[in-house]
């Protein structure tokens, strides 16, 4: 349901709000211009050592002293005087969405079959429908600055749910489920701090951003929508073999898998219920035609359960207005504003100015040369345990130099994360595993790359590597064969010496080869139907 301010708490917030939310309710930036991690819940992480305090200088009664003249601001619309008494901030948004609908009607089998699911499912549709109504406000303003058709704005009730931090199989995350390379494409950064992917208001800007391009690219939002679906490179295929073939070239006509076929008929199914949800025996929640949050600007790092306390939000509320982080800190230098229900905006501005103590018990290092995690854990000041469970470090893996850990804050390090870390960090895991031996293999007589290989448990590509030899060469009788093998595969020098003046005895004809494997599948490959970069 969408937050209704009444106008006796409304006074209260202008005054909590007139000095630090004007300046920080700034209007949507775009992400920096380029961007992988479930979010780490801080409760699951102990606190850390006790840090120098970050000692925020104005205290509430400043703030409250201020002349009640202030003017809460809109996201998007930063000069735009929010008066929540007005008419237009009490009409249906639902009215308002439907006015502008305009993209062309579909009616299939398709579009009967998805009414049916979602006419079964009243509970979930509702709980849909309230997790959208958080954001709707906010993706139709949008829309309408385009010039764009508001059944878009229904798109993430087809592709997440409005589940903010969801994630798919093929690795699409977030609301409108952008796929890695896509979203870096549309400057979605993705490292270890944070995942745009999942920001609410640049994941809403980049999807946007994207569907039209494709409308541009195709002509047609039928066509364009199959493209964010499916890839825009296979619909161009389809619509060039349809061309060859003398065929139309229409969203109907052109060959595509099943799921996309399905797609466009799942969001008309949406649409059809939006307009007429009686016709379903299905109800809607009354959504205000206001803005649900307010954008407040953050100037320190802070952490995400102090940030939550102070905004007098559970976590996992807090969450679904910032759900991009991947720690349990908030980096001013990644994440310079905080998106808050109206309440809990002027709350959190409130209970900030009067917070004395740090604010962020995290930090970044950069981890000088390769080291296993129980002495970079040593040198931090902090459990092998924490440090793993923190940075998510799999068990034997060695961290490699150059890579960014998130560590506790000492007198020493409590610096904030600088904007070069905040936007290029990256952690580089090598197996730890024992060096490797030169070894020499004397060949026998009839002996081959694949003996060779068969017998120290090696593939016959590096034994083939190794040597400069095709995969396929055969070695002649006392050849030296170079090969590379970890203690256990090597044994000490002596054994190999006795083992390779038993091989020359023994081996009197090449070991069976065995037979040829089949070609792997590409790691790359997707199963058929599944949606490409998105």
């Amino acid at each position: 349901m969408i937050l209704k301010t009444p106008n006796a708490r409304l006074q209260p917030l202008i005054l909590a709000l007139c000095a630090a939310l004007l300046s920080g309710c700034a209007g949507m930036q775009p992400p920096p211009s380029e961007v992988p991690a479930p979010v780490v819940e801080a409760a699951a992480v102990a606190a850390p050592a006790p840090a120098p305090a970050v000692v925020v200088p104005a205290p509430a009664a400043e703030v409250a002293a201020k002349p009640d003249t202030a003017l809460l601001q809109d996201t998007l619309n930063p000069e735009r005087k929010i008066d929540l008494d007005a008419p237009a901030a009490h009409a249906d948004l639902w009215s308002r969405m439907r006015a502008g609908f305009a993209m062309p009607e579909l009616d299939n089998d398709g579009v009967r079959r998805a009414e049916a699911w979602y006419g079964s499912r009243p509970d979930y549709v509702g709980r849909m429908t309230e997790r959208g109504s958080r954001y709707l406000f906010h993706i139709i303003e949008e829309l309408e600055k385009r010039g764009m058709p508001t059944e878009l704005a229904l798109l993430p009730f087809v592709e997440s749910a409005f589940v903010t931090d969801a994630k798919s199989s093929a690795k699409a995350v977030g609301m409108w489920q952008f796929m890695p390379a896509t979203g870096r494409d549309f400057s979605l950064k993705q490292n270890i701090f944070r995942d745009d992917r999942r920001d609410v208001l640049a994941s809403t800007r980049a999807a946007l951003d994207y569907l039209g391009r494709l409308y541009k690219q195709f002509g047609d939002w039928h066509l364009a929508l199959a493209a964010y679906n499916w890839g825009q490179g296979n619909v161009a295929k389809a619509i060039a073999r349809n061309e060859r073939l003398g065929l139309p070239t229409d969203y109907g006509s052109i060959k595509m898998p099943d799921e996309t076929r399905y797609y466009i008929p799942k969001l008309q199914a949406v649409k059809n219920i939006v307009l007429d949800p009686a016709r379903f025996s299905l109800n809607l929640p009354p959504v205000a035609n206001h803005p649900y949050f307010l954008s407040v600007n953050i100037e320190r790092d802070i952490d995400v359960e102090l940030a939550a306390r102070l905004a007098e939000m559970e976590i996992d509320d807090f969450k679904l207005f910032n759900p991009q982080m991947n720690k349990p800190v908030v980096l001013a230098n990644a994440t310079a504003q905080l998106l808050l229900p109206y309440d809990n905006a002027g709350r959190f501005v409130t209970n900030l100015a009067a917070h004395r103590g740090q604010l962020a018990s995290w930090t970044a290092w950069v981890v000088p040369r390769t080291m296993k995690p129980a002495d970079a854990a040593k040198q931090v000041g902090m459990s092998e345990a924490q440090l793993r469970e923190i940075n998510k470090i799999p068990p034997k893996m060695l961290v490699k130099g150059g890579s960014t850990l998130l560590v506790p804050r000492t007198a020493k390090r409590n610096q904030d994360v600088s904007e070069h870390l905040a936007d290029n960090a990256s952690m580089n895991l090598a197996p730890d595993v024992p060096p490797l031996r030169r070894v020499t293999h004397k060949a026998g007589k009839g002996e081959s790359v694949a003996t060779v290989a068969a017998r120290y448990k090696v593939s016959r590509s590096q034994v083939a590597q190794w040597n400069k030899v095709s995969s396929k060469a055969s070695f002649k009788p006392g050849q030296a064969v170079v090969l590379f093998l970890n203690p256990a595969q090597a044994g000490t020098p002596q054994r190999l010496a006795s083992n390779t003046s038993r091989t020359s005895k023994s081996v009197q004809k090449p070991a069976r080869t065995p037979a040829k494997a089949a070609p792997a599948r590409l790691a790359s490959a997707k199963p058929a139907g599944q949606p490409q970069l998105r």
